[in-house]
């Protein structure tokens, strides 16, 4: 095949000899490049805040500040903190003068809340609290502050806290104690705190107010909000005398039915929670129009049953002030997108959605009344994230971040008009004009099932048609995931490619991004249809690509991509080799150990005790008699979504039937490698496990 040929199928620029000159993506670029957060725009739309993290391998030498850049991109970004630790939850005061945000500096315990004016000036500690304080709102008038802080359940000031704790220490003994479920989340275990909202005045002498402490609201068993921060998102009405928040009510209901998430007005002035939704379904993330006559709020529908699983996010809304038995209405329930960031325009008439779609995070629009979604502009490369857009500006000012495969994160304004992109920031263009790297090339192809199929494929560096790589077949997790043209930092498909191989990454059924039915269809064949899919793109790139050496295959994921690994194990040998990081093992077992337990027995399709269905027919350790596919299995000991036992049991499986294997714990770990040296020690470890089968490992320089 010509080199003009092999161009156009791939959709790549062979430019002469100017890629011979760069270099292989390293680990240290990988690891150490920079890491942009997403824009805060200023009420006003001239300035931008955003943070830059500055890595490193030893955490004591990482760097994290706030940097402010002008959106019209008259002037360089310029650094606004230049502290020890990072800052987090930043938002603006409604005048564009001052920014709050969360940190954790010298003589905090905890994270407090500090204010920092934008003119120049040191930031001011503005919370003092035991329990610490975290994601700050203004009131419209910018005279006080709301917060967040987690603390002990009949604790009524800070002085109640403070003596609580103190009791803690000083007890003879540690134990846990539950009396339901949850008890733990990710991979930390739930105590006998909660997130409750506060106001503080920005008068000198004011204190907080812990808003919840008096109510009965918060004594119900069921009060809380089990996420990743534990956060009730928490927003000032328009009229600042009432704050809306959400949060559940029924997580005592846990072990036996999926929870749900309503919003509540609280008034300031003291007194109980107000709902102003209810039902079976979810409502949660309220945002207010600029004009504020509406509350805006994501909507998940209610459990409809039997296999039927997945749903995606919708928007909804309700008029402001909420009339008497007034229901959220449905905004985009005839749109086969998920809904991710939205932020509505200055003029309250339009709302902008970024959502995933066919291997992009693509940026849509839609009138704020409700109507037809719209794609804002197409996206040939890359995708969005954290949109921001100014509320009181003279006209929508889009703010976000964009990023692809050879391009991290940078920050960016996007033209309503015509989805023109002009980069606000530069962080990383000198390190990634270094490296010989090239953009995913997607593909499709029809499944023997008939259905359409998305794939990518990432080359790697030094790239000649003419010679022939090893196929890596790299399986994503979730399920409800998909892989997207994004630079992804704990399994960069650039680096994965760069020993030589060809990667490739099927959006098999279950994937986001291509629908309702086609994410929920995992949920009625969970194994044997995604993997079926995962082989057939193998089969469909060898057939496309003569440069994939069909006798090198090799596959591997992570999370559900590693329960898809054994599933491989299980059913096929075509792979020389495998690699599993945090996958599933045994159904059965992972109910009893993991966070959740009623999600695996609707997706199983019975309670765990009765068996039968997939418990057993779609289980990877029924088919331990089958496997003889060397594996590589890795494990954080601190994962608790899958257990690291999960690891212990197909490692002893692949031992007891004396298949070739190797066992690898990351005592400090979660889900996720996320400790510089763990991760980079990782990687040589895989890329040594592959060398073993396909010949094709790190130079030696990387070593």
């Amino acid at each position: 095949m010509s080199r003009l040929i092999c161009g156009l199928l791939l959709g790549l620029c062979m430019v002469g000899t100017s890629s011979w000159a760069k270099r292989p993506i390293t680990h240290e670029d990988v690891w150490l490049m920079k890491r942009v957060g997403a824009p805060v725009a200023s009420p006003d739309g001239k300035w931008a805040v955003f943070s830059v993290r500055e890595p490193s391998y030893d955490p004591k030498q990482e760097v994290s500040d706030l940097w402010i850049v002008p959106v019209d991109g008259s002037q360089p970004a310029r650094r606004l903190t230049s502290t020890k630790g990072g800052e987090g939850d930043v938002v603006w005061s409604p005048d564009s003068t001052r920014i709050a945000f969360s940190a954790k500096r010298e003589g905090d315990d905890d994270p407090q809340v500090y204010i920092l004016p934008v003119t120049g000036g040191e930031a001011e500690r503005f919370t003092a609290l035991s329990t610490g304080a975290t994601r700050p709102r203004w009131r419209p008038d910018g005279q006080a502050l709301l917060f967040e802080s987690k603390v002990y359940l009949g604790a009524l000031d800070d002085v109640a806290n403070k003596k609580i704790a103190e009791a803690r220490k000083e007890r003879k003994y540690n134990a846990r104690v539950y009396e339901r479920v949850p008890f733990r989340h990710w991979d930390r275990w739930l105590d006998d705190r909660q997130t409750h909202i506060f106001v503080q005045e920005l008068r000198s002498g004011s204190q907080p107010r812990d808003l919840l402490a008096p109510t009965k609201f918060v004594a119900q068993p069921g009060f809380g909000k089990v996420s990743m921060d534990e956060s009730l998102d928490p927003i000032w009405a328009p009229d600042g005398d009432s704050i809306v928040f959400d949060c559940s009510t029924d997580l005592d209901r846990a072990i036996n039915h999926f929870t749900t998430t309503h919003l509540f007005r609280l008034p300031v002035k003291g007194g109980e929670p107000v709902p102003l939704s209810s039902g079976d379904a979810s409502y949660s993330g309220p945002a207010f129009s600029p004009d504020g006559k509406t509350l805006y709020m994501t909507y998940e529908p209610a459990d409809r049953g039997g296999m039927k699983l997945y749903s995606l996010t919708r928007l909804a809304m309700l008029p402001w002030p909420v009339p008497a038995d007034a229901r959220p209405r449905i905004l985009t329930s005839n749109w086969d997108r998920a809904v991710g960031d939205f932020q509505i325009a200055p003029d309250s008439k339009s709302i902008y959605i970024i959502a995933e779609e066919y291997g992009h995070d693509k940026l849509f629009v839609m009138p704020a009344a409700g109507g037809n979604v719209k794609l804002s502009h197409e996206v040939e490369a890359g995708g969005y994230s954290g949109l921001s857009i100014p509320a009181k500006a003279d006209s929508t000012v889009i703010l976000a971040n964009w990023f692809s495969t050879t391009n991290p994160p940078e920050v960016v304004r996007i033209a309503a008009s015509d989805g023109k992109r002009t980069a606000l920031t530069h962080f990383c263009d000198e390190r990634i004009a270094e490296i010989d790297w090239q953009p995913a090339h997607h593909f499709w192809f029809t499944s023997k099932a008939g259905a359409r199929i998305h794939n990518m494929i990432v080359l790697p560096p030094a790239f000649d048609e003419n010679k022939k790589y090893p196929l890596m077949v790299f399986m994503h997790g979730g399920p409800h995931n998909g892989w997207k043209d994004q630079f992804f930092l704990r399994w960069n498909f650039q680096y994965l490619a760069s020993p030589g191989y060809v990667v490739l990454m099927t959006n098999y059924t279950g994937s986001s991004g291509f629908g309702e039915e086609f994410a929920d269809g995992i949920n009625r064949d969970p194994l044997r249809t995604p993997a079926n899919e995962i082989n057939e793109a193998a089969d469909e790139a060898i057939r496309r690509f003569p440069f994939i050496d069909a006798k090198r295959q090799i596959a591997g994921g992570a999370s559900y991509g590693g329960y898809l690994a054994n599933w491989m194990e299980a059913t096929t040998s075509r792979y020389l080799a495998l690699f599993n990081h945090a996958g599933l093992t045994n159904n059965e077992s992972m109910w009893g150990t993991t966070d959740g337990a009623y999600y695996w027995e609707r997706k199983n399709g019975s309670p765990v005790w009765e068996g039968g269905g997939f418990w057993q027919s779609q289980n990877p350790l029924r088919y331990a008699a089958q496997f003889k596919t060397p594996m590589l299995v890795t494990h954080g000991e601190g994962d608790y979504r899958v257990p690291v036992t999960q690891g212990f049991e197909i490692f002893k499986l692949l031992q007891r039937r004396g298949v070739q294997s190797k066992l690898i714990l990351f005592p400090e770990e979660n889900h996720w490698i996320l400790k510089g040296e763990n991760n980079r020690y990782f990687f040589r470890e895989l890329f040594a496990w592959l060398e073993k089968y396909t010949g094709i490992g790190l130079k030696e320089a990387e070593k």
